[in-house]
C-alpha cells in the first residue's frame, strides 16, 4: 500500500468517568517531526506516547492533541496536613510562654493557617491512565493511518496514468529521432546537389557529415535510462511500502535525462516533447514530495 503523508484521525476512550480525546493530523515533512500538546497530567506519558506514534508513522509533520476530562468533578479533594499543623500548635505554645501570653488556639483557627488544610489534585492510578491513553492514541493513528492509505492509493492511481503518458512521449521521441537523421540527408543532398548543378559529389563526405549529425543529436541512451526511471517508478508504487524517498530521487534523475534530451534537440517536435516531458517530471515530483 501507498501513503500520503497528509491524514486525519480522532478517537474518543471513556472510562469510569475519565475521558481521554486525541486528534492529529499531518502535512509534508522529509523527515518525522512530532507535536504533541496535552495537559500537564499527562506529561509522564510523553516518551510512551512518542514510541507508540512511531509504530504507525515514519514521515511527516504530524500535530497530536490530547484532552483529558474527569467527568466525576473531583479532580481536586481536601487534604489535611498533620505534621504543618504540629508545628504550628508547637510555636503557639513556645509564643505563649516566652511572652506570657494566653493560648486560645483553637481547631477553627488552626484550620485557618496556611497549609493545614488545602486543596490538591487527586491522586490517581497511572495504569489506568495510560491504559485510557493507549486506547485513544491507537484508536487515533489506526484512523489517521487508513485516511493516509486513502489518499496514497488515489496517488498512485494518478501517477501511474502519468508515467503512462511520459511512456507515450519517449515513445515518440524514439520513432522522431531517425525520421530527423533521414531529413537532414535528404536536405544536405539536395542542398549540394542545387550547389554543384551537374557536376558529381563525394558520397562519402555526404555519409560523414550525416553521421557526425547523428551523434551530435543521439538521445538514445538518455531515452534507455529515462525508460528505466519510469519502470522503476510504476514497480516501486506497485510494490507499496515508504517509498517517497526513494521516488523523489528517482523523478532527479528522470529530470536530468530530459533537460539532456532537449538541450540535444535539432527538432522542433522533439523540443515540444521533451517539454512535455519536464512538465510530467514537475508534476510527478510535486505529487511524490506527498507520499510518505
Amino acid at each position: 500500500m501507498i501513503k500520503s503523508m497528509t491524514g486525519f484521525g480522532r478517537c474518543e476512550v471513556s472510562e469510569d468517568s475519565k475521558k481521554i480525546t486525541v486528534e492529529m493530523k499531518s502535512v509534508n515533512h522529509r523527515y518525522l517531526d512530532l507535536g504533541i500538546k496535552m495537559p500537564k497530567k499527562l506529561n509522564a506519558f510523553e516518551a510512551d506516547i512518542r514510541a507508540l506514534l512511531k509504530e504507525y508513522i515514519q514521515r511527516g509533520k504530524v500535530d497530536v492533541y490530547i484532552t483529558y476530562e474527569d467527568l466525576s468533578g473531583s479532580d481536586e479533594t481536601l487534604c489535611y496536613h498533620e505534621d504543618v499543623a504540629a508545628q504550628y500548635v508547637e510555636y503557639f505554645q513556645k509564643m505563649a510562654e516566652k511572652f506570657n501570653l494566653r493560648n486560645d488556639l483553637s481547631a477553627s483557627v488552626l484550620a485557618r493557617c496556611p497549609e493545614v488544610l488545602v486543596m490538591e489534585d487527586q491522586q490517581e492510578d497511572e495504569d489506568e491512565i495510560w491504559h485510557l491513553v493507549e486506547k485513544a492514541v491507537r484508536g487515533a493513528s489506526e484512523q489517521f493511518v487508513a485516511a493516509r492509505i486513502r489518499e496514497g492509493e488515489s496517488l498512485k492511481t494518478d501517477l501511474l496514468a502519468k508515467l503512462d503518458e511520459m511512456s507515450s512521449l519517449v515513445d515518440f521521441v524514439e520513432q522522431r529521432s531517425p525520421q530527423i537523421v533521414a531529413e537532414y540527408r535528404a536536405k544536405l543532398e539536395t542542398r549540394v546537389k542545387e550547389l554543384l548543378a551537374e557536376a558529381a559529389f563525394d558520397e562519402s563526405r555526404i555519409v560523414a557529415e550525416v553521421s557526425m549529425f547523428a551523434d551530435k543529436i543521439c538521445v538514445d541512451e538518455e531515452l534507455v535510462r529515462l525508460r528505466s526511471h519510469i519502470d522503476a517508478t510504476k514497480a516501486a508504487l506497485k510494490a507499496g511500502g515508504n517509498v517517497g524517498r526513494k521516488l523523489d530521487f528517482i523523478a532527479q534523475e528522470m529530470n536530468r535525462e530530459a533537460n539532456t534530451t532537449l538541450s540535444k534537440s535539432n527538432d522542433i517536435q522533439i523540443s515540444d516533447c521533451a517539454i512535455e516531458i519536464k512538465t510530467g517530471i514537475e508534476k510527478i515530483r510535486e505529487q511524490i514530495q506527498n507520499l510518505e
